[in-house]
C-alpha cells in the first residue's frame, strides 16, 4: 500500500489540505506527486470557497528533498515541483498557508504561492538554496513582486532565515500570532471568505493574477536556467554532496 503524505477534506465551503510527512514534511517526489494530485482534485470541487494549506509535525516544511536533486532525479523533480506550485498558485479559490513551524526552501515557495499566509510567532521562513550553490526558481519569480526587489535580493542572495516579525514587516505574510491562536485566525479568515460568493472570489483571483503577471514565460526560463546551466556546474554538485555528507562545501566557483 502506498504511504499517504497528504490528506484533504472539504466542509462548509472550506477545503483543508494537510502535509503529513512529519516531523519535517520534506517534499520528496512521492509527496509532491500526491500534493499535485490533491490540488488537481480539489480544484474541481465547486463547493470550495477557500483552501487552507497546513502541516503536521514540528515544521510546516523543510523543503524539497536534497536527495531528489541528484542528476538522475532533478530533471523530473524540478518540473514536478513547478507544476505543484503552479496548481497551488492558480487554485481557483483563495488559499491560506498556515505556518506553525519553519518554512524553508520549497516549503517557503509553497507559502509564496498562497494568497494569504499566517505564521506562528516562533516560526521562521527562508530560502537557503544559495548555501548549496543553488537558487529557488519559484521564489525568484514570486518574491520580487511580493516583497520588492531589494528584499527579494536580500533573501535569495544571503539565504538567511527570517523571523516571523521580519516576514510580516516585509509583507511576506499577512499576520503573525501566538501558536495557540493560529487556528482562531484561520477560522476567522475562513468564515470571512466562505460567506462570500464563490464566483466573485474566483473572478477576483483571476483578476489578481492578471495584475501579478503571467507564470508561463518566466517559469520556463527559470527551469531552463536551473536544469541546463546551474545543475551542470561543479559547485552545484559539490553543494549537494556536501549537504548529504554533512560536511562543509569546498567551492571551485565554476
Amino acid at each position: 500500500m502506498t504511504e499517504s503524505f497528504v490528506s484533504f477534506e472539504t466542509k462548509n465551503g472550506a477545503s483543508f489540505l494537510t502535509l503529513k510527512r512529519a516531523p519535517l514534511n520534506v517534499l520528496d517526489i512521492a509527496a509532491l506527486t500526491q500534493l499535485e494530485s490533491a490540488l488537481t482534485e480539489l480544484s474541481c470541487d465547486d463547493s470550495t470557497r477557500v483552501l487552507i494549506l497546513r502541516a503536521e509535525g514540528k515544521m510546516f516544511s523543510a523543503g524539497v528533498d536534497v536527495a531528489d536533486h541528484t542528476p538522475d532525479k532533478v530533471g523530473g523533480m524540478i518540473p514536478l515541483f513547478d507544476r505543484t506550485c503552479r496548481a497551488l498558485a492558480n487554485f481557483p479559490a483563495p488559499t491560506i498557508a498556515v505556518v506553525h513551524g519553519h518554512a524553508l526552501g520549497g516549503g517557503c515557495e509553497l507559502v509564496l504561492c498562497c494568497d494569504f499566509a499566517v505564521m506562528a510567532e516562533t516560526a521562521k521562513i527562508g530560502q537557503p538554496e544559495i548555501q548549496l550553490a543553488a537558487f529557488a526558481p519559484i521564489a525568484a519569480m514570486r518574491l520580487p513582486q511580493l516583497v520588492g526587489y531589494r528584499n527579494a535580493a536580500d533573501i535569495l542572495f544571503t539565504g538567511r532565515t527570517l523571523t516571523a516579525e521580519e516576514a510580516l514587516k516585509m509583507g511576506l505574510v499577512n499576520a503573525v500570532v501566538p501558536a495557540e491562536q493560529l487556528e482562531k485566525w484561520v477560522d476567522e479568515k475562513t468564515a470571512q471568505l466562505t460567506n462570500l460568493s464563490r464566483v466573485a472570489l474566483t473572478m477576483t483571483k483571476r483578476a489578481l493574477h492578471l495584475g501579478f503577471g503571467a507564470w508561463d514565460s518566466c517559469a520556463a526560463e527559470l527551469e531552463r536556467l536551473y536544469l541546463d546551466e546551474l545543475m551542470k556546474t561543479e559547485d552545484a554538485r559539490e553543494g549537494l554532496a556536501a549537504f548529504m555528507e554533512k560536511r562543509a562545501a569546498v567551492w571551485k566557483h565554476k
